[in-house]
């Protein structure tokens, strides 16, 4: 019988805060732990991290593992797998939950093979099995088209989980967990990478992970003039604006607007396609949408066999009209 037990969430910070995806790991963490009987702990790495634990806790976790040191301040694979493999090592958790983000995709193979387990990313739900009692992980296959369900049988067992794929708790702030602080023990000859400088680009608006509406253009809105629109539309719903990869490509829009496999995943409430065919690269970014309404004067287009509501015309007729009536029932 396997000596490890436990669900561990490792917490990614925002702002000195707990990043929304954390929020919703612990939320997600928190049944998977009820369901077999056992604790929920949390992982925050960083620097300036110790103020962070009472949050982790008010978010469902029962132990928090804080690992301060200004080596750790941003994110460098070296250093944060070695710090991860000591905690693992310590607490031997059953399962381990990462976000399906930059730092998850990286973390989480990587941890995989320290353990000689492995890992499934990009989860869209998790559940435990009844007889069995191991984490059943479901995640897209096929360009989004198709899901599976799939099970490890060693542990530890990894998974990523999708942004917006799993709520969060409500935060009480009045629970009470333990807080554990661990030394890094980093020697800094042993991280192979530095970062030497740090751009960071300011956008206006919502992230597009964040948003709850979506309004994403294809390579059939021709211009970046025609993204306009879009941005307009978006704004009006109090969302974010995406785009496939050609009109990135193009330049028409920044890259940091692409919604697809090689770029940002999204789960909204709500995602209007416009003009786009609906490659599977594209649907593999935004096929957790609750609702997808595809505009496109192609009949045959792809990204009508996943919407939910669909219009073949020409777009320049329909999203004129729609984004005048969104503005007459916005006042």
């Amino acid at each position: 019988m396997s000596e490890h037990k436990g669900v561990m969430v490792f917490c990614e910070t925002t702002g000195g805060k707990l990043s929304p995806i954390a929020a919703e790991l612990l939320g997600a963490g928190r049944k998977l732990a009820a369901e077999i009987g056992q604790d929920l702990s949390a992982v925050v790495i960083g620097s300036g991290v110790a103020g962070i634990s009472q949050e982790a806790i008010a978010f469902g976790a029962n132990k928090v593992y804080i690992v301060d040191d200004p080596l750790l301040q941003y994110y460098l694979s070296d250093a944060y797998l070695t710090v991860m493999e000591n905690i693992l090592n310590q607490a031997a958790p059953s399962i381990v939950l990462l976000g399906q983000t930059e730092i998850g995709r990286d973390l989480a193979p990587r941890l995989a093979f320290r353990f000689n387990t492995a890992a499934t990313l990009d989860c869209v739900a998790l559940a435990i099995d009844p007889v069995t009692k191991r984490l059943l992980q479901t995640k897209p296959v096929y360009g989004g088209n198709a899901q599976v369900i799939q099970y490890c049988e060693s542990d530890p067992q990894i998974a990523t989980v999708r942004s917006k794929a799993m709520p969060a708790m409500a935060k009480d702030n009045t629970r009470k967990g333990e807080v554990i602080n661990i030394s890094a023990g980093l020697d800094p000859a042993s991280i192979r990478t530095r970062i030497l400088d740090r751009k960071i680009e300011i956008s206006a608006g919502l992230k597009l992970e964040d948003a709850r509406v979506v309004v994403s253009g294809g390579r059939g809105i021709g211009n970046a003039e025609g993204f306009k629109q879009l941005e307009e539309l978006a704004r009006l719903l109090k969302g974010a604006f995406g785009a496939s990869r050609p009109p990135c490509d193009n330049k028409w829009v920044s890259d940091n607007l692409q919604v697809g496999l090689t770029g940002k995943i999204v789960s909204p409430d709500l995602y209007i396609a416009v003009a786009l065919s609906g490659s599977s690269q594209h649907l593999s970014g935004c096929s957790g949408s609750r609702v997808i309404v595809a505009i496109n004067k192609d009949a045959e287009a792809n990204i009508f066999k996943v919407a939910h509501y669909g219009i073949v015309a020409d777009w320049k007729k329909i999203l004129p009209a729609f984004t005048a009536k969104v503005k007459d029932m916005v006042g």
